[in-house]
């Protein structure tokens, strides 16, 4: 009782200083973890989880990947920001590799995904003032509704959720949202000072939404017709996480974007790093002073990120993505659930759609944490499921022994 007493009063003592002196801006399921190896962590009073969150996808390599640590702690020892003022000698081989991996020309890196998704929005716009002739401050972007790109007020200038925008107006202008999904809706929004659109090719946050089969193809086909550019955002669905190396791969090449923004797992779970890739016809709008980043492209993060192209490139995560996560569908789609309305996803990015009458995706989450596993809710009715990529099938199995008690003990509220 005394050892469970000062395990409750660790815990509890962390949770009191985050909520004491961090900003309420999350709503954290209340565990504190303190280390992780592989797909499994450690809160501070010891016990154990296994993550099938991920951070949102960044941590694909898993936790205290030894790879990703030795290029990282090698770097350390040598330089870790030059700024842009000067080169540095990771900056170049990340580049060059990023193309390689992309099939891509150029790379513009920053931080964050948002950030990525900023640099986008600059660059479609200029690229249809110089390129396209739109005139001057009259650019318009289409994007889907239900869309989450980040947090920055130019971003939320164009999301549909109000929780998002609301408290933090004015909006930025230049924005035109159309139904994900539904390809006719784009070629309707279209206007001659239309420059972009930018789509994610799963919609994550809005609950892991797959759109049908042959979209993107169907939107390259339009956008290529009108001469806008279509920008996919692979921040979440980038780098092997659907079971392809980008999520655009499951439409064929024909649906190959002009430009993709990349974050997230690019620096291994590491340290933070994003980027835009597109050919030169898109990319050289940028000149000198245009735009940039006192730590985008940092030597430390490229030495990870260098690490984290590499293994994407060569440990066969795509596939294995492709079958662990069919696997793992196949076991969601077996559990017999009144709860569970729909089991969706592409490779290792999986949502659990609840009915309406139960409790929220939320009182899952919280259950399946007092189990020892971690998720998260998307919106209020699907709990999503992204595991490191590592994740074993015995894993899986584990999980499931807990996953299902839980959605078949969920009670139907009155």
């Amino acid at each position: 009782m005394e050892a469970a007493t000062l395990e409750q009063t660790r815990t509890a003592e962390h949770l009191a200083m985050a909520e004491a002196y961090g900003a309420h801006n999350y709503h954290p399921l209340p565990v504190v973890i303190e280390s992780g190896k592989g797909c499994w962590v450690s809160d501070v009073d010891g016990r154990k989880y296994l993550d099938m969150l991920s951070a949102y996808s960044a941590l694909n390599f898993g936790y205290s990947n030894e790879r990703l640590i030795a290029a990282a702690t090698k770097q350390l020892n040598k330089a870790t920001l030059t700024s842009r003022a000067f080169h540095n000698d990771q900056l170049g081989p990340f580049c060059r590799e990023l193309c390689e991996l992309s099939g891509y020309q150029a790379v513009l890196p920053m931080n964050s995904g948002a950030e990525a998704v900023e640099t986008a929005i600059k660059m479609a716009r200029k690229w249809g003032y110089r390129k396209k002739g739109v005139p001057a401050n009259k650019a318009k972007i289409i994007c889907a509704k239900g869309n989450f790109h980040g947090r920055t007020t130019t971003v939320i200038s164009f999301s549909t959720d109000s929780q998002y925008r609301d408290g933090f107006g004015p909006y930025t202008p230049g924005f035109t949202l159309v139904p994900f999904g539904r390809p006719e809706a784009l070629e309707k929004a279209i206007r001659p000072e239309t420059v972009a659109f930018l789509v994610e090719p799963i919609q994550a946050e809005s609950g892991i939404l797959v759109p049908p089969d042959g979209y993107l193809r169907r939107v390259r086909e339009i956008c290529s017709r009108h001469n806008v550019l279509l920008i996919a955002d692979e921040i979440q669905t980038g780098l092997c996480r659907t079971g392809y190396r980008f999520a655009w791969h499951h439409d064929g090449p024909e649906a190959r974007p002009d430009a993709m923004c990349l974050g997230k797992a690019l620096g291994g779970g590491v340290v933070p790093i994003s980027a835009v890739v597109a050919d030169w016809n898109v990319m050289d709008v940028f000149k000198p002073g245009d735009h940039g980043s006192t730590f985008g492209g940092n030597p430390l993060a490229c030495a990870v990120a260098r690490v984290a192209i590499a293994m994407i490139r060569d440990d066969g995560l795509e596939e294995r993505a492709r079958d662990i996560g069919q696997y793992f569908r196949s076991r969601l789609e077996a559990v017999n659930a009144p709860a569970v309305k729909e089991v969706r996803g592409r490779g290792l990015l999986i949502g659990v759609q609840i009915k309406k009458g139960f409790p929220k995706a939320r009182w899952f989450c919280e259950r399946f944490m007092q189990h020892g596993l971690l998720c998260k809710d998307a919106h209020e009715d699907v709990i999503r499921f992204a595991p490191p990529l590592v994740i074993e099938r015995s894993d899986i199995d584990w999980a499931m022994e807990r996953i299902a008690p839980v959605l078949e003990a969920a009670y139907k509220e009155a």
